[in-house]
């Protein structure tokens, strides 16, 4: 079951051979789409009683088995349509519960109780060169997202790829193109855009039901600290090396990998960037500004005097967009999106919408008005995307803009200045030392 490339081989015109041939194809083909030789409508459904043709089945892999790929990778085992066949992380103990969580989920499915068909890698370059392979979970630390969707794009993989983007501006910019190039469908993993609160949210603002906006919130968390960790050896089965990659090398702790690599500036941004992902991509979406930037970001960070994480913990940037608009990210404020406007204002977050007057909370968005894009679920938006060939609902040049956003605001208070960006050459403005932040050299033998 792990390997279908001989039952798709035997049908001249399989969705895999389908999506093997559109890797090559132009950015137009994958933005339009293509018609599918199985309209995703047929295939099965948690609870269907039908059975999947080897040729419709999704094969995929997950590359990073921490805590946020193994639950990308159970809400995608749901659907009968999907077919996991390989886990890969570069520590034995991360890899390990994933591989075993596929063979429980498969193995309850079989006759006889037994399933044995998900290998495990230490390397995602294995990974990618396998030609039975349709998509992948990118779900590494975010220092490896660059490398991992690049390659992957190259080898023909769709690819379902946890947020934030990128690690760098310019990273971003590569990522996107990369996509493109080959014709790829990259669902990011914003979930926000597929809950119906906040779309309601978004639907409001872009209606003009609270008037012409001048201020959106984006209320993040307070970036967490710690002290000095001194060097322990690497735990066996761990590849530390490979783990670090691109990322400049320093000695192990238990507190600089997997899930607290957040709080460390050379391989991601702090909760500007974790969560800043989330809710400034709902703020872009509710202005309509989800394809561009701003002109002009200024900001204060407190950032720790010592220890081994050193993010900004409180912070607040502002950044004002040539429409008018001011956007304002900080850890003062309820975790959340809230937009003003002349007439009343929206908020919304993962447990509760909000609106004054409240009597918006009741509106009926018309036929003739703005409606964006509804969701069946974010996993099942990807996997009927990878179907149609048509852009998910988090397109990757969209997360490219909204974590810009999130990296021009770590810029500016690190420099403790304002910097104007030009939003459409993607390009800090007059400003030397900060136009050389918006990349980081890649520790050797690494490179895009």
């Amino acid at each position: 079951m792990s390997n279908m490339k001989d039952g798709s081989q035997a049908d001249p015109v399989s969705r895999r051979a389908f999506l093997k041939s559109a890797a090559g194809t132009t950015a137009t083909a994958a933005i339009l789409g293509f018609p599918t030789i199985v309209p995703s409508s047929v295939l099965g459904r948690p609870g269907s009683s039908g059975q999947v043709a080897p040729s419709n089945r999704i094969t995929m892999a997950l590359i990073g088995c921490g805590g946020m790929g193994r639950g990308d990778m159970g809400a995608l085992m749901r659907y009968p349509e999907v077919q996991f066949v390989a886990v890969c992380d570069p520590d034995l103990r991360q890899r390990t519960p994933a591989r075993q969580s596929v063979l429980s989920h498969y193995a309850q499915q079989s006759q006889d109780g037994t399933y044995r068909g998900c290998d495990d890698y230490n390397d995602f370059r294995e990974v990618l060169a396998r030609d039975d392979i349709d998509a992948v979970v990118q779900a590494t630390p975010d220092h490896w997202h660059a490398l991992v969707v690049t390659a992957a794009a190259r080898a023909g993989k769709d690819i379902y790829g946890e947020k934030p983007l990128s690690l760098t501006i310019a990273q971003g910019r590569i990522m996107s193109d990369a996509v493109r190039q080959y014709g790829r469908v990259f669902q990011t993993g914003s979930q926000q855009r597929s809950d119906g609160r906040f779309r309601f949210a978004c639907e409001l603002v872009r209606n003009g039901r609270i008037g012409t906006v001048h201020r959106v919130t984006c209320g993040l968390p307070t970036t967490p600290t710690t002290g000095n960790h001194p060097p322990i050896p690497v735990p066996d089965g761990f590849d530390y090396d490979l783990w670090l990659g691109p990322a400049p090398w320093m000695p192990y702790c238990q507190n600089r990998t997997h899930w607290n690599f957040r709080w460390i500036l050379d391989y991601s941004g702090g909760q500007v960037t974790d969560w800043g992902a989330h809710h400034i991509d709902i703020a872009h979406w509710g202005l309509g500004l989800q394809n561009t930037g701003p002109v002009k970001v200024e900001g204060v960070g407190e950032y720790p005097a010592d220890g081994l994480w050193d993010a900004a913990t409180n912070y607040r940037f502002v950044c004002k967009y040539d429409t008018g608009v001011e956007l304002v990210a900080t850890n003062n404020f309820e975790n959340g999106v809230k937009w003003e406007g002349d007439d009343g204002w929206v908020f919304a977050n993962r447990g509760r919408i909000d609106a004054e007057p409240k009597s918006l909370l009741n509106e009926t968005i018309g036929p003739n008005e703005v409606h964006l894009p509804r969701s069946p679920g974010h996993h099942r938006n990807f996997l009927d995307c990878v179907a149609s060939r048509r852009e998910p609902i988090a397109p990757i040049e969209q997360a490219h803009r909204t974590i810009t956003v999130a990296h021009l605001g770590n810029i500016a208070m690190q420099l403790g200045r304002r910097i104007r960006w030009d939003p459409d050459a993607e390009t800090i403005i007059d400003d030397p030392t900060a136009a050389r932040m918006v990349d980081r050299a890649m520790r050797e033998p690494w490179t895009l």
